[in-house]
């Protein structure tokens, strides 16, 4: 039963973080359109704010590596994982999946902002920028506590 905890863990964290992405990604890519609609010499800056939600799902599928290696799998020889244990693992993966989620989701609400004063005014690229990457702090936070905490645990 550890096994699964842990699988659903790996799970969880590939699984949140990458539908926060692909919801962020999608936001800002409405607005990205639209903007290279009018001006389409404004694709690449446009192009880099839609992709700074993308993260999320990245770092989500770092986690769920990382425990895959940590469970064996990846190896070829599954570890016998108490339901214990299991269920740290499981709890260790939550951090990235649940934010990742939520700031993937609102990374991509603030880069559509973002890429809306890109529009209006693109020498204005570098501050504009400044606004997504406050939300990325609290995904790279998450990841971190995650990282520390899956490899932390003794399979």
């Amino acid at each position: 039963m550890g096994l699964v905890f842990a699988l659903l863990g790996a799970a969880a964290a590939v699984f949140l973080a990458g539908a926060g992405s692909a919801i962020g990604v999608g936001i800002a890519g409405q607005s990205a359109a639209g903007v290279v609609t009018e001006d389409p010499s404004k694709f690449a800056k446009v192009l880099i704010m839609q992709l700074l939600p993308g993260t999320q799902g990245i770092y989500g599928l770092l986690v769920g590596f990382l425990t895959l290696s940590s469970i064996g799998l990846l190896g070829g020889n599954a570890a016998d994982i108490s339901t214990a244990t299991g269920l740290l693992i499981l709890a260790a993966c939550l951090p990235i999946g649940i934010v990742g989620l939520i700031s993937g989701i609102y990374q991509g609400k603030t880069s559509a902002a973002a890429i809306g004063i890109v529009a209006r005014k693109p020498e204005q690229f570098g501050k504009a920028m400044l606004f997504p990457a406050m939300v990325e702090t609290y995904a790279i936070l998450a990841l971190l506590i995650s990282i520390l905490a899956v490899t932390a645990i003794p399979v």
